[in-house]
């Protein structure tokens, strides 16, 4: 059985791509660039976080074999 390793920053991660997600569609629609602008920051970071929660699994991994 495979054991599910999930993170807080895996988790941060997809909270801040889908909150960067929901204002740049907003920001589209409503013509709104400053918050067009701050969701893709936002989306940035929640990439980011993924990498870090990436790195984290690698190295725990690392040290499990």
């Amino acid at each position: 059985m495979e054991k599910w390793n999930i993170d807080k920053e895996h988790i941060k991660g997809a909270a801040d791509k889908a909150k960067g997600a929901v204002k740049d569609t907003v920001g589209k629609v409503t013509g709104d660039t400053k918050m067009q602008a701050e969701g893709k920051v936002d989306k940035a970071k929640g990439t980011a976080r993924n990498v870090a929660g990436d790195v984290k699994d690698a190295a725990r991994d690392a040290t499990d074999d």
